[in-house]
């Protein structure tokens, strides 16, 4: 064994062992990573298909000193028009006041040139550090992190790399929208893992995968957003992750875990831990991709997000990215890490607590109108983290549980539409397309006087769709 400066045993494998003292009694705590091969049949036949890319394959050759490389096809930077770049910012702990920071020099050079598939260094290491801090994970586990264009552009490519054309996978229901697309292109049969309050209900997920059928191949991913979840704004509890995590060792798949609200979260209790954390806790790590967005609290126009996983399996993202748009933008990363840099990690936190008390206080104004207006005539479960409320329109005056309880389609495609309100029926959350009195409103933008408006105007119409006008 020997001892890095941060405290971190390495072992002869590879494998960090954080250091945990009690009293004068020193304790490892081994970390075990699954083997390379054991990624082997998770991969795509795609992703077994693609080679490295001949060109950027090499770059890191150029940083040898004294080598003279005449390799890749780069433009000259002295004819890039640019010569400085500034910006101003504010203080993370003081909105009043704001900061300047400038890029120039080679920092700037960096930013306007081709980087590296996975991303500026610096960055990348600044990532990983946020990792530790955040998800307690620590180099050296056997993970590796990439960097993509916002974390759509990351989850497709992970999507792509795992899942083989007429795949059976596993999705939480109901589901962020943007990715059923992703899985119909590849004829995927959605398999449908209802949710609630309190997550993924792990007791659903057990009884479809222990009475799967018989010489069928078992889904090798789960996809699912555990904080804030879009659409419906639940955030897993620790129990359910954990069963969740067990099942996946259990049955042998992959958790895709999209996680753009992780710093949105603002419940009264601890934030649960991430799966990517939790996995800590079991008798070895590398079941858990997770996707990173910095569109929720730097920018959602800069496109930035990461991916930290198993390293055969972010490997396997960089060559379709080599092969499909390079690298994300050397620009915006060039200008975040000007930016996390001059913040450092604790004035980067103290500006997510910003962004979190921020939406925690949209949500209460979201959910007063909401009691204001639709007390009586619709349900729902308040959300601790993210930007949505999921609740049930009560279309019938008379409904009963366990009957049919309508379709929300026509009345907020249409009606509410034609009164004045802009809102998405639930069926587009929902992989097969079925039927649901849910509905699905974004309170990020709106002032409390525009929710209001918004709410009224939506009880009129429901008011008449249930003949009480």
């Amino acid at each position: 064994m020997a001892t890095h400066s941060d405290g971190i045993l390495v072992s002869a494998s590879g494998v960090s062992t954080p250091v945990e003292t009690n009293g004068h009694a020193t304790v490892e705590k081994v970390v075990k990573s699954l083997p390379t091969d054991f990624y082997t049949e998770f991969l795509s036949d795609a992703a077994k298909a693609r080679k490295p890319s001949p060109i950027r394959a090499l770059f890191p050759l150029e940083n040898k000193p004294g080598v003279i490389s005449l390799l890749a096809g780069k433009p000259n930077d002295a004819m890039f028009p640019f010569t400085s770049l500034s910006f101003n910012i504010t203080s993370p702990t003081d909105p009043s006041q704001e900061q300047s920071i400038s890029l120039s020099g080679k920092d700037l050079s960096a930013g306007l040139q081709y980087g590296p598939t996975g991303g500026l260094p610096r960055l990348l290491k600044w990532f990983i550090g946020l990792q530790s801090l955040s998800h307690g994970r620590k180099s050296g586990e056997g993970w590796s992190l990439t960097m993509g264009s916002g974390s759509q552009d990351l989850i497709y490519k992970a999507v792509n790399a795992l899942v083989n054309p007429g795949d059976t996978v596993l999705v939480e229901s109901p589901v962020y929208a943007g990715v059923i697309p992703m899985f119909q292109t590849l004829h995927c049969e959605q398999i449908e893992v209802e949710t609630d309050a309190n997550g993924v209900c792990s007791h659903l997920l057990r009884d479809i995968l222990e009475n799967w059928p018989v010489g069928k191949p078992k889904p090798k991913v789960l996809y699912t957003v555990p904080y804030g979840c879009n659409p419906t704004g639940m955030t897993a509890t620790l129990e359910r992750r954990k069963e969740v995590l067990q099942l996946a060792r259990e049955h042998n798949f992959l958790i895709l875990e999209d996680d753009p609200y992780f710093y949105l979260y603002f419940g009264k209790a601890a934030r649960p831990l991430s799966y990517f954390q939790l996995e800590l806790d079991e008798p070895e790590v590398g079941r858990v991709i997770r996707f990173d967005s910095f569109s929720k609290i730097l920018s959602a126009g800069m496109r930035l997000g990461f991916a930290s996983g198993p390293k055969p399996i972010i490997d396997a993202m960089d060559l379709h990215t080599a092969m499909a748009n390079l690298q994300a933008s050397s620009l915006i990363q060039a200008i975040t890490l000007a930016l996390v840099e001059e913040w450092g990690y604790n004035n980067f936190f103290a500006h997510t607590r910003a962004v979190a008390d921020f939406y925690r206080e949209k949500r209460d104004v979201f959910e007063s109108a909401l009691n204001a207006h639709l007390g009586g005539l619709a349900e729902w479960c308040t959300p601790e983290a993210g930007m949505f409320f999921w609740f049930k329109l009560l279309l019938s005056p008379n409904q009963t549980l366990g009957v049919d309880e309508g379709d929300s389609e026509d009345l907020i495609r249409t009606k509410a539409y034609e009164g004045g309100v802009l809102a998405l029926p639930g069926t587009v959350f929902l992989p097969n397309g079925r039927k649901t009195a849910f509905v699905r409103a974004s309170f990020s933008l709106c002032t409390e006087e525009q929710v209001n408006e918004a709410l009224k105007r939506l009880r009129a119409v429901l008011l008449k769709e249930r003949g009480e006008a």
